[in-house]
């Protein structure tokens, strides 16, 4: 069982460098960071988990940015989107951007996506809510291209262009691993579709349930299920519910840290990290 963390970054919690370095120093596997490139005002789209949006949704660093500099203090620690909203970005710059920090990192990346659950923050991006997975599925099979070939073309509904030259390539082959962020049926087809892993949130789903579906969706399509990483979102740290998923087929969980300043950050990673080493004898 691997632990990392997630976290939403913002300008009064720890800084990027302070946490790169003290997630790998206290033996996380990885750092995961999230996703909005903005919140709109209206707040016409409910908080899915209820009550009020926090303001971390829409305070939070842009995640590349906040993982280069995690990148440029580490060298082993991996690091990923958790999630990239991909159908609120163009492929083309999207694919450069991936390869970009897969490359400088030394393939380090992992690259967590999703489609978005708030309708109006896509909307501004032009994409009507009801087709985000589309585009969203468009988008990888383009951006798998783009990492693979010298001058790839792709003609879909919503992704179209002629050859293109897109470099570097990422340092990881074929590309960085994807890992699809959503727990409902849908969700399962992309993931047995495009995903080399999967990661929900803790409680949003029956976890055996969408693990018998995925189960069966692989062997439709002649995948083997075990090489799907599944990695839980928000799981609480402690032993009795790390066993527990370890035995419905969970590979890593990825525990929340709070947006909180160095101090208090870095008391949390201490006590989380007690867990780090008993974990490792569970893989």
């Amino acid at each position: 069982m691997k632990i990392g963390i997630s976290t939403f970054p913002t300008d009064y919690s720890i800084s990027a460098v302070a946490l790169g370095r003290a997630v790998e120093e206290r033996g996380f596997d990885s750092l995961w960071i999230t996703e909005h490139t903005h919140i709109p005002a209206s707040r016409r789209s409910p908080y899915p988990q209820g009550g009020e949006l926090p303001s971390i949704y829409w305070e939070s660093y842009e995640p590349f940015t906040f993982l280069a500099q995690v990148a440029a203090v580490t060298e082993d620690l991996k690091i990923g989107t958790g999630i990239c909203l991909v159908p609120e970005h163009h492929p083309i710059s999207l694919a450069k951007r991936v390869a970009s920090l897969d490359s400088l990192s030394g393939g380090r990346f992992l690259f967590g996506v999703g489609a978005g659950w708030n309708a109006e923050e896509l909307e501004h991006h032009g994409v009507p809510f009801k087709e985000r997975w589309k585009v969203l599925a468009e988008s990888v099979e383009a951006m798998k291209l783009m990492w693979t070939e010298k001058a790839p073309e792709y003609h879909g509904k919503y992704v179209d262009f002629e050859p293109v030259w897109v470099e570097p390539k990422p340092a990881q082959k074929p590309h960085p691993p994807i890992y699809v962020g959503a727990s409902s049926k849908w969700a399962i087809e992309r993931v047995a579709e495009l995903g080399d892993g999967w990661m929900p949130i803790i409680g949003s789903c029956d976890l055996d349930e969408r693990m018998a579906q995925l189960r069966q969706l692989c062997e439709e399509k002649g995948r083997d299920v075990s090489q799907i990483d599944i990695s839980v979102f928000a799981a609480p740290a402690d032993k009795g519910a790390i066993e527990a998923l370890a035995k419905q087929g969970v590979n890593r969980i990825i525990p929340m840290l709070p947006s909180k300043a160095e101090d208090k950050a870095l008391r949390i990673l201490d006590q989380q990290a007690e867990l780090v080493a008993w974990a490792r004898e569970l893989e």
